[in-house]
């Protein structure tokens, strides 16, 4: 991974337009557990997995104290579209001039059939309630990924 973050550290904070055009910060999540979690792009295979796989266990997450915000380089629009599509409940951030994806250090190098490009590197970050950074997924698992929220939190 090429983030310079590590458990322990604050969680940068930053400030970003949803789907629905709402402002939306991190440090208004203080004094709840935070899932801010980074796809590469709406409406694609892996990113519809995760983020049905976070829609499908939300009350589970939501009962146990967590926040779920997800962040793409796409933008309201993109994101409204696969809000709608899939019916998800948690707020998508749009950050198209990578801004956050570069504060937490998830814009990166990448490779699909032997080519490089540049594009968010899927990563999650469980932050707790002092907006400290607890746990790091790197390897998210999109199909599995709430069991892999639970499971590093506990951990």
């Amino acid at each position: 991974m090429a983030t310079t973050l590590h458990e322990g550290q604050q969680a940068p904070d930053f400030t970003g337009k949803d789907q629905d055009g709402n402002t939306v910060s991190l440090h208004n999540f203080r004094g709840k557990k935070v899932v801010l979690y980074f796809y590469p792009k709406d409406d694609t295979p892996g990113c519809t997995a995760q983020a049905c796989n976070l829609r499908d266990n939300y009350t589970a997450l939501i009962k146990s104290g967590f926040v779920v915000l997800g962040v793409s380089a796409d933008d309201v629009k993109s994101h409204k579209k696969f809000e709608k599509k899939f019916n998800l409940p948690f707020p998508l951030i749009a950050d198209e001039d990578q801004t956050i994806v570069n504060e937490y250090g998830v814009w990166g190098e990448k490779q699909l059939f032997g080519k490089k490009y540049m594009g968010i590197i899927r990563t999650t970050f469980l932050i707790d309630e002092n907006g400290i950074i607890k746990k790091m997924i790197d390897k998210p698992d999109t199909a599995n990924h709430t069991q892999q929220v639970f499971e590093a939190w506990q951990a």
